[in-house]
């Protein structure tokens, strides 16, 4: 194998023993990774200690937003013609709409799941943290927002009709669910990729800003790493192949109601990407903190 090419496909075969004892590595990475489970909090210990670390120590912001009322006139609902908005102020907002399913979405699926205490399976305990770490990521989105100046940013729920979608989620059947969970990871890490890539662009003028923005979304970054290879642990050859079908579906679908996301990325080259992913593109740093299937390694 090139040296260079460390790692398989994500969409790499797997067999059911293999993907059994990548179940228990997982749980124990999980566990050293995140710290102990605040389940009253839908918190973990690390994660609530690494967040505590980012708002004592703020950086500061010396170019607010040229017009803050522009971003919380759209972060919702795009109202006004995005080709007459800002970049940054476009970013921030796609962020927040991205971030805002992430919410709707976790939130039903904390209540389908069931609780440390009534977990019984090593894949039960496993979803319970996946979903605390969830849970932290928005915090961490939250203070995205407030490191830029936004601090009056609410997390509204969705409409009825996309409500219900993700209350029916978590409750398909495994087989059902698994393809869909695992293609809605591969759409966060290709998504945070590209915003990653945008800091340099946006800010440029404000270093330490783009440097502590960095900071918060590689945080999350690393969890979403995790993530898709915990949920590609759950499907088999056929469910592989249908992953790789419903990947361009659910990405175009997920980003025609995130509008923003046309005017700052290439859905086309995400969904190009998805279908290719293999963790090699990703910055050695982050894959030190991170956790692979073996049969991704």
């Amino acid at each position: 194998m090139n040296a260079s090419r460390r790692y398989r496909s994500i969409f790499a075969p797997s067999t059911a023993r293999e993907r059994a004892e990548n179940f228990e590595d997982y749980w124990i990475f999980t566990r050293a990774h995140s710290g102990e489970l605040i389940e009253e909090d839908r918190d973990l210990t690390h994660k609530r200690m690494r967040l505590q670390y980012f708002r004592e120590h703020p950086v500061p912001l010396r170019r607010p937003l040229a017009d803050a009322a522009v971003f919380y006139r759209n972060y919702v609902r795009l109202q006004d013609e995005p080709r007459l908005i800002d970049r940054k102020t476009l970013l921030l907002t796609c962020i927040y709409k991205f971030a805002r399913h992430e919410w709707v979405g976790i939130s039903g699926a904390w209540e389908a799941t069931p609780c440390m205490s009534e977990a019984i399976s090593v894949t039960d305990r496993i979803s319970r943290y996946h979903l605390a770490e969830e849970f932290c990521h928005i915090r961490l989105f939250q203070e995205m927002f407030r490191t830029v100046g936004l601090d009056k940013v609410e997390w509204i729920p969705l409409g009825p009709i996309q409500r219900r979608v993700y209350a029916i989620f978590p409750r398909l059947p495994e087989k059902l669910m698994s393809p869909l969970a695992f293609v809605t990871e591969l759409m966060g890490i290709l998504f945070y990729r590209e915003v990653d890539g945008l800091l340099d662009e946006l800010y440029a003028d404000e270093p330490e800003v783009r440097d502590r923005m960095r900071a918060l979304l590689h945080e999350i970054t690393v969890d979403e790493l995790a993530h898709i290879g915990q949920r590609r642990n759950y499907i088999g050859a056929f469910g592989m192949k249908v992953s790789a079908w419903l990947t361009p579906l659910l990405f175009r679908a997920f980003y025609r109601d995130i509008p923003e996301t046309r005017h700052l990325f290439d859905v086309e080259k995400m969904i190009r990407a998805g279908l290719a992913f293999d963790y090699n593109e990703i910055p050695a740093h982050l894959m030190h903190r991170t956790w692979v299937p073996s049969y991704c390694q």
